[in-house]
């Protein structure tokens, strides 16, 4: 699948958050694409901003009024399918926290390949937090221009970094 029809399923999911939402502040992303057997992120959102119901194959569905953000979810993903973005990170760049579990992990401040959905080249983007996380999952937040909120979802180290 192409990534802009990957985006325009995704959009239509109930785990998208509107523009109006993303305006507001850091929301979550929840990317969840299978009606398979699996809740943990609406259990873990103190909140009780994602709402999976009954069947529990059911989408997630992202109750935007109700999530502040915390990043909480994103960890709990088993799918590494959720993503917190913040379109209020500067006037010039977004913020987006991403799940991580590769080495070597990133450090503060290093620049690197921004990746959409398909693994391609989008951007460059600069590391501006990392957390440990849970379960072996970090939570890297980078900073990207505004313009890639939508598709920047992975990230590449630079050559020199791996070694």
């Amino acid at each position: 699948m192409r990534e802009g029809e990957a985006l325009k399923k995704i959009k239509s999911s109930p785990g998208y958050p509107s523009y109006k939402r993303f305006i507001k502040g850091p929301v979550a992303v929840i990317e969840c694409p299978e009606e398979i057997p699996c809740d943990p992120c609406s259990e873990t959102c103190p909140f009780n901003a994602i709402e999976v119901g009954k069947p529990i194959t059911n989408l997630p569905r992202l109750i935007e009024d109700r999530c502040t953000g915390c990043g909480l979810c994103i960890t709990a993903c088993p799918g590494l399918a959720i993503f917190v973005v913040n379109l209020n990170y500067s006037t010039e760049e977004a913020s987006i926290s991403m799940p991580y579990e590769f080495l070597p992990v990133p450090k503060v401040g290093e620049q690197v390949k921004v990746l959409n959905r398909e693994g391609a080249h989008i951007c460059e983007g600069r590391v501006i937090k990392v957390d440990e996380g849970k379960d072996h999952t970090r939570v890297v937040t980078i900073a990207v221009p505004k313009k890639f909120f939508e598709v920047a979802r992975g990230i590449r180290l630079s050559p020199d970094v791996v070694k």
